[in-house]
């Protein structure tokens, strides 16, 4: 009898067979491969990274004319196991040409460098990132795309963080400007009248609770870490207001840096990709690259690629289908996908009040990809769907007499 083994249960049925507890380690850095892309690498080294990983066991797939060196650069898909690559890092040690040094030091990072486990507010309030964590919303507006989430008054607002609160999230998310696409922006004043008050009463009738703020002006962002707020939620990724880096340095708040493309307003007129991961990649590389040169801690930095935010139908199915590649960049990850339009497409051009099963669907798989927090209207449901999820996530991670 053959059976092929579930990767996530490798230690588990290495124990069942008596591996020496020595050797396991070294199994599981054989267990499985790890396809990673390295940009833009002169034909030279491409020539050189492609024949040490061939000797080492591995491979790596480059362009058809390096060999002969009719391009000069390559993008590069490299095809090995945490093995391999510890033996071509040892190889590329020894190699002071053809930038294969910095291509040695960037897979160095990648594999060295740990993700972010504990996000800790100005005020000492901390979220643990051990499990998909849900942010409920609550919007303080009259015009968001989805009816049911709007709240007219403090104590709707009150009343709905309660009942969040009760049904499980671990964050709540509030926000007084509306970014539904096609939307105008309404004035700062204004955005101040609705969120102050609401960030205050919540924080008044929950001490404990962890509150973030859905803006991207800056005194707002300051007005609320004021009276309160643990977080900013900050859709533009600074690009409309880029002072509030200064202010989340300055009060050592976990920023989240979303990837937009244009503006809520026309950012849904003819969006266009031609990667559409290389793309907010990119983004976020630079992006973060600014911001810790302005101050915010980079442990404190949250991505969420912009699921609807100047995307296609496609552009947002493609990023939740990739989404493990985004984990390359070792930050936390934020998913906003609840009842949104691509979800109505896809089952039909069904309504915001209809599409609850849809963003159930995208909130099970954000949580097997390993996606730190989901944004969500409807806190109870998705919090059982997580909790489910991981129920059957520890069975993998137990024992065999754990399991028994």
């Amino acid at each position: 009898m053959i059976l092929e083994i579930t990767q996530k249960y490798l230690r588990k049925e290495m124990n069942r067979i008596g591996v020496h507890p020595d050797s396991i380690q070294i199994f599981e850095k054989k267990q499985n491969i790890i396809p990673l892309k390295l940009f833009g690498v002169p034909f030279p080294a491409a020539n050189i990274i492609k024949q040490e990983m061939l000797a080492l066991g591995g491979d790596a797939a480059v362009h058809k004319n390096v060999i002969d060196g009719k391009v000069e650069r390559t993008d590069i898909l490299l095809f090995g196991t945490k093995k391999h690559y510890e033996g071509l890092m040892e190889k590329l040690s020894k190699m002071p040409f053809f930038g294969l040094l910095e291509i040695k030091k960037d897979l160095e990072e990648f594999f060295n460098k740990k993700r972010t486990e504990l996000l800790i507010s100005p005020w000492g309030r901390k979220v643990y990132l051990n499990n998909t964590l849900v942010m409920g919303i609550i919007n303080v507006t009259p015009d968001s795309f989805y009816p049911e989430s709007r709240r007219k008054s403090v104590e709707e607002v009150v009343a709905a963080a309660e009942k969040m609160i009760e049904e499980g999230a671990d964050i709540l998310d509030i926000g007084g400007l509306s970014t539904r696409p096609g939307s105008e922006p309404v004035d700062e004043e204004e955005e101040q009248k609705r969120v102050i008050p609401a960030i205050k009463a919540v924080r008044e009738s929950f001490p404990r609770a962890f509150l973030s703020v859905d803006t991207y002006r800056a005194g707002i962002a300051q007005k609320a870490l004021e009276n309160g707020a643990d977080m900013i939620n900050d859709i533009s990724g600074f690009s409309f207001d880029e002072r509030i880096l200064e202010v989340v340095a300055e009060a050592k708040a976990p920023y989240v840096l979303m990837h937009i493309k244009g503006t809520p307003k026309d950012m849904q007129q003819n969006p266009f990709y031609e990667d559409v991961i290389n793309e907010i990649t990119g983004y976020f590389y630079e992006k973060i690259q600014t911001a810790v040169d302005k101050g915010v801690d980079p442990e404190k930095i949250i991505l969420d690629p912009g699921i609807g935010f100047g995307k296609r139908y496609e552009d947002n199915l493609e990023i939740l289908s990739r989404i493990r590649e985004l984990k390359s960049l070792k930050k936390p990850i934020l998913i906003g996908h609840s009842r949104k339009s691509f979800i109505g497409k896809t089952l039909g051009d069904i309504s915001p009040e209809d599409r609850l099963e849809g963003t159930l669907a995208i909130t099970a798989m954000c949580s097997l990809c390993g996606v730190d927090i989901i944004r969500v209207h409807d806190v109870k449901e998705n919090k059982r769907v997580l909790k489910m999820l991981e129920a059957v996530k520890c069975q993998m991670y137990s024992s065999p007499l754990e399991a028994m």
